[in-house]
């Protein structure tokens, strides 16, 4: 990462094993999430996809063994040949708050926790 591109980021990315669906053009794909952050999710990107740039999608993204989800209404922002970058464009309550504790857990610091949620509500 560029500096300048990690002066930009506000939001600390967390590395993260998990499964996840993508939900687009009325087409389902299981891939995996590589990391996540408040603000979006990275992903593997699944055999097959084919969907441009600012597609809005959802991803789910399973943990506990399918026993909780967090759902993110998101854009398509980055196509890479084995990644996929999405943006949240929505989240709800209860996955924000699955998200928040991932986060906070991963973090390990609740002043930047603080800020992070501070710059996502801006």
């Amino acid at each position: 990462m560029t500096a300048k591109s990690s002066e930009k980021r506000r939001f600390h990315r967390i590395e993260f094993d998990a499964p996840c669906e993508l939900h687009c053009l009325d087409r389902v794909w299981t891939t995996e999430v590589l990391d996540i952050s408040l603000k979006g999710v990275l992903v593997k990107r699944p055999e097959g996809w084919d969907v441009p740039l600012k597609q809005p999608s959802e991803v789910i993204i399973h943990l506990n063994d399918h026993e909780v989800a967090i759902v993110m209404a998101v854009e398509l922002r980055h196509i890479e040949e084995h990644r996929l970058g999405f943006k949240c464009q929505y989240i709800d309550l209860e996955s924000a708050t699955h998200l928040k504790r991932l986060v906070e857990l991963n973090l390990g610091d609740q002043a930047l926790l603080e800020r992070e949620f501070a710059h996502l509500i801006d």
